[in-house]
């Protein structure tokens, strides 16, 4: 930067530091975070190191102030790992209250309180202990199914081996979930031997944590002193509460956060709470980005069941965003899997809570129109959730006339196909099936969907530009011969890539629907879908209406399964992977009869004989079919006690409606 270019930003960046600071400690007002000021400020001061002549007296500058394993093999949790939405204000907690409100009785609603615990920064893990001695620790993974790492598991001293049942007429399994964290000091005691071995740094705690865990040398995970906590009893154990489940979490043996958690009557106190966590944050000695919220009351809990893969009962209430200033050097457009076409701002690097960022997300036109973005612009750049790196704002008092628009393009970049929008949606679409840009995406999320370890992004580019593979089935017909040639491959390395690709030939229904990447067929649907068809034979072999029978699927998206399968390309290519030796495994569901066989049921109020969950469990037993929601699709309604809004909707659609004592006479 020139002298002139840098008077002028000095002189911009001081108008805009004094203003802000002007509202924050005059005004008591905040227009923007104090993470994005001090990164204003950081950026004048950095200017004003490189060119001192320039700095003035009025700058705000110069104020005071065991053995190792070969893989991992997989593991399926015994109930669903479910994952917490977000909220980032108090308006977004009053907003969730207002939801769940909709879903209980005034009577339940009075009931309504809260148990809040900080939000550790770490990998969530589930324990499965047979008659008290730990069998099995696996990894969230997809929420269905993680990996098995137990023997890394067993290095943590705070994770107990054999769990203590004096007080406890326990079951023969016990299922309790945590995270695995490893503390600042630990963290920072790491990245110092880093430094002396001449070896690149961590980026953070959590990162750190994963990858040790992911360690197949359980020495290796034993050397970073990882620690852990548990706050999820999974096992009923005569808890009622959930600060019940962290009483008896403590007293079988866990590490708990029950001296930083709290009962909340209210979300007054919630607010009270999260402030006052906020503000030991610093303090903490593990990595926290927020408080989780959950209602306090477990039948409660259970009765405001899931939406997606999220509990209606509990949310993660995060922290301010971790935000800072960058420069928006470019804008291009990235072409999707899909042929969604979205625009991607490249950005000046910044740090933002120990990850370097470079790129955000402008999600499509709409988005960029709205916030009124340029090239060349200040933007404030913050990591929503602390992960995903956003644009919050643009800061147009510090243009200088020399930023430049974004013309949207008109034609795909890749293909120069004319892009398309339909209606009712914000995105453009490349329509191109042969686009190159499609078909390479495509390419990587096929290969991350079936965890073929080892074969990234760059060795993918690598065999589609020898001309080795032109479509994903392709990959299961390589040989060592066809890599060794290929540039940084030896015997060992090549090997192993063969053998990481043949041990994936087998995969199950519901993943395999998934890979096949169907457009608004996500993980959930296509679960949904394996249960349903039981084989891609049937699926692929359904009608229009057969598809718009099945639970949570409409006309939307059964219109895009059906034509999925009437594409001939797409017939071609499942013939293909099964050539290649590609096995779909079939999820077989277990059923004792067809008594239900076709009927849907709605569970609406808590039952006194049986649970909620065990009630499903029979009707699926049975041939039958459960929804958490009432649709024209539903059969019956089983009203239980305290019944919500699902008896009223139920009502008004005319759908029979029974009791406990009729539904169990239809069990039996």
């Amino acid at each position: 930067m020139h002298k002139k270019q840098a008077k002028e930003r000095i002189g911009k960046l001081k108008k805009e530091i004094n203003h802000h600071r002007y509202l924050y400690h005059v005004l008591d007002r905040q227009e923007i975070s104090e993470a994005a000021l001090d990164s204003l400020k950081k950026e004048l001061f950095d200017l004003e190191q490189e060119f001192p002549e320039l700095i003035t007296p009025d700058s705000p500058t110069q104020r005071v102030g065991g053995k190792p394993l070969e893989k991992f093999e997989k593991v399926r949790h015994p109930e669903p790992m479910l994952s917490f939405n977000d909220a980032f204000s108090q308006k977004d907690m009053e907003d969730w209250l207002e939801r769940i409100s909709r879903l209980l009785t005034p009577e339940e609603m009075k009931k309504v309180d809260f148990y809040c615990e900080p939000k550790l920064d770490g990998l969530a893990i589930e324990l499965v202990y047979k008659n008290g001695v730990l069998k099995v620790g696996s990894s969230r993974g997809d929420g269905l199914i993680g990996e098995d790492v137990t023997q890394n598991l067993k290095t943590i001293e705070a994770i107990p081996l054999k769990l203590n049942l004096d007080n406890f007429q326990s079951p023969p399994q016990i299922v309790a979930r945590g995270e695995v964290i490893i503390t600042k000091k630990e963290f920072e005691k790491i990245n110092q031997e880093q430094i002396k071995k001449d070896l690149p740094l961590f980026a953070n705690p959590r990162n750190l944590a994963a990858g040790s865990i992911r360690q197949l040398d359980p020495k290796a995970t034993r050397q970073r002193h990882l620690d852990s906590t548990c706050y999820e009893l999974v096992t009923e154990l005569g808890q009622k509460t959930h600060e019940d489940k962290h009483q008896i979490l403590a007293a079988l043996g866990f590490k708990t956060n029950n001296k930083y958690s709290k009962y909340c009557k209210n979300l007054d106190e919630v607010f009270d709470f999260h402030k006052n966590t906020q503000g030991l944050r610093e303090k903490f000695p593990y990595e926290i980005d927020g408080i989780t919220v959950t209602i306090n009351d477990i039948g409660i809990f259970k009765r405001l069941g899931v939406v997606g893969k999220a509990p209606r009962g509990a949310i993660a209430y995060k922290f301010p965003l971790k935000q800072a200033t960058t420069i928006v050097e470019a804008i291009h457009v990235q072409i999707g899997r899909t042929g969604a076409v979205t625009p991607v701002a490249y950005l000046k690097p910044v740090d933002i809570g120990g990850v370097k960022i470079s790129r955000a997300t402008l999600h499509n036109e709409d988005e960029i129109k709205k916030l009124g973005v340029k090239i060349g612009d200040t933007v404030i750049v913050g990591r929503a959730g602390d992960v995903i790196p956003d644009i919050i704002k643009v800061l147009p008092e510090l243009r200088t006339g020399r930023e430049k628009e974004f013309r949207f393009p008109k034609k795909c970049p890749a293909c120069q196909t004319k892009l398309i929008k339909s209606e009712g949606e914000a995105v453009w679409r490349c329509p191109n099936l042969k686009c190159f840009a499609r078909r390479k995406e495509y390419f990587y999320y096929f290969v991350e969907s079936f965890d073929i370890i080892g074969l990234g992004p760059k060795i993918i580019d690598r065999l589609i530009d020898e001309g080795l593979i032109s479509d994903p089935a392709d990959l299961f017909k390589l040989e060592e011969g066809d890599i060794l040639p290929l540039e940084r491959f030896a015997e060992k390395s090549a090997k192993n890539l063969i053998e990481a690709i043949q041990s994936k030939k087998k995969i199950l229904l519901s993943r395999f629907i998934y890979v096949l990447g169907i457009r608004n067929v996500g993980e959930e649907t296509a679960q949904g879908l394996a249960e349903y068809f039981g084989s891609i034979e049937k699926m692929k072999d359904a009608s229009l209406e057969e598809l718009q029978k099945i639970t949570d699927i409409g006309p939307i998206v059964a219109k895009l399964i059906y034509n999925f399968f009437r594409e001939e390309r797409n017939l071609d290519f499942l013939e293909k992977l099964k050539k290649a030796g590609v096995q779909v495994i079939t999820e077989e569901r277990k059923t004792q009869s067809k008594k239900l066989g076709g009927k849907n049921f709605v569970l609406t109020g808590s039952l006194k004989t049986i649970t909620r969950a065990q009630a499903k469990e029979k009707i699926r037993l049975l041939g039958g079919e459960t929804s958490e929601s009432v649709s024209k699709k539903t059969d019956y309604v089983i009203r239980g006690k305290a019944p919500g809004a699902k008896l009223e909707k139920a009502e008004k659609l005319g759908i029979r409606v029974i009791g406990e004592k009729e539904f169990l006479e239809m069990i039996k």
